[in-house]
């Protein structure tokens, strides 16, 4: 008996879409991160609030004897509103196509042609998103607009709340071992500092030729995820096509949130025949944000040319 579109939605969804959220997180070394260190599940709410502590509390104090206590009460805790966000990829087989691929081997080929295709073309939006300034309106918001000085994130105004503010170099245009340091230091806090530092290929190889060749060191967990890294401080400095040209990011991971709802993770939604086309469409579906709850922790350069 000849397969059903059901039978195929059946067989897409079971064989192809786990592997596809495997392959979406697996192709990009940001995403890949997130999805060990800082993908968070979030099941509700009408926007994602991120608490934030701001300032230190007042009532703290050395006392002696019978000294009268402070027990004045300050506010140290506020919240990053982060707006639901949401990605769709469609898979779409018209009745032509399938006339041409006829047979049942051959239509299961088909849809797996395509799936991997949307399933490409998710990746490298979610990638570009997390990379993103903030101008597109229905994107999530992405680093260029997070880790900066003077934009609004979660609801919070960097240049009016200086503590909300990123490390940002905007004029450094070569790259080199002491402005490396310095960024590095400005985003370090006691021995809370950057976890991975991400770029483009062309600084990449800048900062390759900058090492001795006892210095390049690997960082074993990120060659587990078929990606090569250098080591800087101990961080690795990693390649990330969605890197902008120019860019060098130290993210510290501790405090970066990739939000998710549980029930819209990439979530397969069966082929269905619309009523007027010729064709067949199954949906994939994501909803979450990309936040931060503490970004003078991370840090970019803007202008590497070298």
């Amino acid at each position: 008996m000849p397969l059903t579109y059901d039978q195929i939605s059946a067989i897409t969804e079971k064989k192809f879409i786990p592997k596809m959220v495997d392959n979406i997180f697996g192709s990009n070394p940001l995403a890949q991160r997130a999805k060990s260190k800082f993908y968070e599940s979030v099941d509700g709410g009408t926007s994602i609030i991120q608490p934030l502590n701001y300032a230190t509390a007042t009532a703290v104090e050395w006392y002696s004897g019978a000294d009268t206590l402070t027990t004045t009460d300050n506010d140290v805790i506020t919240g990053a509103d982060y707006a639901w966000k949401q990605l769709h990829g469609a898979i779409t087989i018209s009745r032509l196509d399938e006339l041409k691929n006829s047979g049942d081997s051959a239509k299961l080929k088909l849809v797996k042609q395509k799936t991997q295709i949307v399933e490409k073309t998710l990746m490298d939006t979610l990638g570009t998103g997390m990379y993103s300034d903030g101008t597109t309106a229905k994107s999530i918001v992405g680093l260029r607009d997070i880790v900066d000085t003077d934009q609004t994130v979660g609801g919070i105004s960097q240049t009016t709340y200086s503590w909300w503010a990123a490390q940002q170099d905007t004029t450094t245009t070569v790259t080199s071992m002491g402005k490396l340091q310095t960024l590095y230091n400005l985003c370090t806090i006691g021995n809370d500092h950057p976890t991975v530092a991400m770029t483009t290929r062309a600084i990449y190889n800048f900062y390759y030729g900058l090492l001795q060749p006892s210095q390049r060191f690997m960082d074993s967990e990120t060659a587990k995820g078929g990606f090569s890294s250098l080591m800087f401080n101990g961080t690795p400095v990693i390649v990330d096509s969605h890197v902008p040209a120019d860019y060098l990011f130290f993210l510290n991971e501790k405090y970066l949130h990739l939000y998710y709802h549980p029930s819209e993770n990439f979530r397969f939604e069966p082929y269905q025949k619309p009523i007027s086309q010729n064709l067949r469409v199954a949906h994939i579906y994501w909803a979450g944000a990309l936040g931060s709850s503490n970004n003078r922790t991370h840090g970019v350069f803007t202008g590497l040319t070298s």
